[in-house]
């Protein structure tokens, strides 16, 4: 851009792109782990998922009815459900299945867990696993390993106890799978019991917080306890049955004559999830233990498929749950260059993100993002995402993140951002900037004027910001 005449000056009109996109000043070498093996005896690939698709082939046949009797603007889905079926239609794929309703909901949750069904907001559709279903073993695999995360849903959690103890049993259960897969054959249930007792008692222990100074006056006791005794002493052996049950339903363990044996799926589902956390011990420029602040920060001069790689290896250390809120928290402060990769490493984490994501959209700083994160998720190509934000939006995202790069990029980076903006004209993008009220639009445009070689063009820049200081026109 070299016009002397800012009011003529066109700026080229590209798609807007998030900074973590852009590429890094600074590379980052880094040695590559050799790609790892299985343990000895695991079935191939290519077994595995065959193995994966007789277990969900149900579900999958459920997923393919829904496909084709379900298709928009059809009644069945039931809207206020959140993507559950309706009664009608779990009739319905009962007598065209040859199914009982029980049967079809049942088959129904699973394909959901499994990715085979996505539910958006109150709509479900056929997630993208099931179009690849006969041709990508990968795909498959993960779906599988999506359902034995989950676990814990696909099968129904004890009436009779706590939520406390149900969740101390599903957090200490790692554990206890990773004994199963490195005993490598049938254990007994009551050595699994001895295990679990153990887990869940450093769990406790990991909680319990000892203050430090004198002690407080005793104040009365509340009249409900927060935390009863009878939950700190509730027998884990129904819990456990509960477990070793809800694991056998998904196939990834046997369990009969007070004995439990994984399965090769399962034997192979907890290898990954093992060598995850050695990735994640091993992440490359050392985020792992950092804060999702800390580490986006770490990972501001990454390029992006290093990033990537400390973003999976963060992810991989935490419950996905937790990081989700950590890097939300981390995307509302005040660091925009946090924000936009706060975005790059939800996208990372996918589907498990989008209620998180989809609850911050009416938030003003991070709703373009949101969107965008959105479109993507529901199919739009990234190049094209940009299509679901209104004008002023855009020009939110493009001054947020003229923001980041002023904070951390280098002035020829700044001058080539003021390229991909929506506006034809500079005096156009000046407007609408000043239109749209982003709390760091003065800075932005002083670093601006201050970074653009176009005298004509810096000076109007420079009175558009001294306009927004001063509340002018």
């Amino acid at each position: 851009m070299t016009s002397r005449n800012p009011r003529d000056s066109r700026l080229r009109l590209v798609s807007p792109r998030s900074l973590a996109a852009a590429p890094r000043a600074v590379t980052q070498r880094r040695t590559r782990r050799p790609a790892p093996r299985p343990p000895e005896g695991t079935p191939p690939p290519a077994e595995l998922a065959r193995m994966a698709r007789t277990g969900l082939s149900d579900a999958a046949r459920v997923a393919r009815w829904a496909d084709a009797a379900l298709r928009p603007g059809r009644d069945g889905v039931n809207p206020g459900g959140k993507g559950a079926l309706s009664d009608v239609t779990a009739e319905r794929a009962a007598a065209d299945l040859g199914l009982t309703p029980v049967q079809v909901r049942a088959d129904w949750d699973t394909a959901r867990l499994a990715g085979l069904i996505e539910v958006h907001g109150d709509t479900a559709r056929p997630g993208w696993r099931l179009r690849a279903w006969s041709r990508d073993d990968s795909a498959v695999l993960r779906g599988w390993v999506a359902l034995f995360d989950a676990w814990s849903l696909a099968y129904p959690e004890p009436a009779d106890r706590e939520p406390a103890a149900v969740a101390e049993v599903v957090s200490a259960m790692p554990q206890v799978l990773s004994f199963l897969q490195l005993s490598a054959g049938p254990v007994p249930v009551d050595q699994l019991l001895d295990l679990l007792g153990q887990r869940v008692t450093e769990l406790r222990t990991e909680r319990c917080e000892i203050p430090y100074g004198p002690e407080p006056e005793a104040a009365p006791e509340p009249a409900e306890v927060p935390e009863p005794a009878e939950v700190l002493d509730a027998p884990l052996a129904p819990l456990l049955e509960w477990a070793l049950h809800a694991l056998a339903s998904v196939g990834a363990l046997t369990y009969g004559e007070g004995q439990a044996t994984l399965t090769p799926l399962g034997s192979w589902a907890v290898w990954v999830k093992l060598e995850q956390i050695c990735v994640a011990a091993q992440s490359p420029a050392g985020n792992i233990e950092q804060s999702a602040e800390d580490m986006l920060r770490g990972c501001a001069q990454l390029r992006p498929n290093a990033a990537r790689a400390e973003y999976r290896a963060w992810l991989a250390a935490r419950p996905v749950g937790g990081a989700v809120t950590e890097l939300i928290d981390a995307a509302r402060g005040e660091d925009a260059l946090s924000r936009g990769l706060a975005f790059e490493a939800l996208r990372v984490v996918g589907a498990p993100a989008e209620p998180d994501v989809r609850a911050v959209v009416e938030e003003t700083p991070l709703r373009p993002y949101a969107l965008l994160w959105l479109a993507e998720h529901d199919g739009y190509d990234p190049e094209d995402a940009h299509e679901v934000l209104t004008r002023a939006e855009s020009t939110w995202l493009w001054v947020d993140t003229a923001a980041a790069v002023a904070d951390h990029g280098e002035a020829p980076l700044l001058v080539r951002h003021l390229e991909s903006a929506v506006q034809p004209t500079v005096p156009a993008l000046l407007d609408e900037v000043r239109a749209v009220g982003h709390p760091r639009t003065v800075q932005v445009l002083v670093a601006l004027a201050a970074a653009h070689p176009d005298p004509a063009l810096a000076k109007a820049v420079r009175r558009a910001a001294f306009q927004v200081h001063t509340g002018g026109s």
